[in-house]
């Protein structure tokens, strides 16, 4: 069962601008960098799994990758056989994992505070409120697909009215319809820090595909910080949660 303390006097909160909120979110992933690659090694491993079983092996790909045309994108993203199974499980997992980046974000919250971390924490997100994070992913997740599916770019623009979701879910207990509303509301009202801060947030988080693609894993976790970090700035740093036996 889990409890919640009294605020900790330490850890450091972000003034509310883009740059203040991205530096502090440097600072934190810094700190949590080992816990974030683990993360993103067991979703690599899934994602292999499903690669295996749909028949296709998208890790063979990267000099493809590199040479940017867009008959080499759709060849490899689109048209190949099974693409449709694969994006189904690919989708799922996507909700099956979310709970690990609110393990991330967690793990943040006691490295900001100067708490002892362990490497369960990694996993506190399918032991804490699991229902509503597994419900908030699948609602924004069919959101952003959306989004994506109508020409790419306005996903950009939808996608900074959801940072505040996960640390929400997390800190407050909150319900998924209560985290989606209370982050709309928060994300509207401050929208050009909002997005400036996601779409920074993005680019370093997929700036690893550079790296033949591989170096995406060292990466793509930076986006879930950042969310932690914006949290920080407009809602307080969070008080921390201990469990009792």
């Amino acid at each position: 069962m889990s409890e919640f303390n009294e605020f900790d006097q330490q850890g450091s909160v972000p003034e509310r601008n883009t740059g203040s909120i991205i530096s502090h979110a440097f600072e934190m992933y810094k700190g949590v960098f080992l816990y974030a690659l683990v993360a993103m090694i067991i979703y690599f491993i899934a994602d292999s799994i499903i690669q295996s079983i749909t028949g296709l092996n998208f890790y063979s790909n990267y000099s493809s990758f590199r040479n940017f045309e867009e008959d080499n994108y759709r060849s490899i993203l689109i048209d190949r056989p099974g693409m449709s199974l694969y994006y189904s499980f690919s989708g799922l997992l996507s909700i099956l994992v979310s709970p690990l980046y609110v393990g991330l974000i967690y793990i943040a919250n006691k490295f900001n505070t100067k708490v002892s971390i362990e490497f369960s924490d990694l996993f506190i997100g399918y032991r804490q409120n699991l229902g509503n994070i597994l419900l908030y992913s699948l609602i924004t997740n069919i959101i952003l697909w959306v989004s994506l599916a109508m020409c790419v770019i306005p996903v950009f623009f939808v996608y900074p009215l959801f940072l505040l979701g996960y640390p929400i879910l997390l800190f407050e207990n909150a319900n998924a319809m209560d985290a989606i509303s209370k982050t709309y509301n928060i994300a509207k009202e401050n929208y050009s820090i909002f997005l400036g801060t996601a779409f920074l947030g993005m680019i370093i988080s997929v700036a690893g595909i550079i790296l033949c693609c591989v170096g995406i894993i060292f990466t793509l976790p930076f986006i879930y910080i950042a969310m932690y970090s914006i949290y920080c700035a407009y809602l307080g740093k969070p008080r921390q949660i201990t469990y009792t036996k």
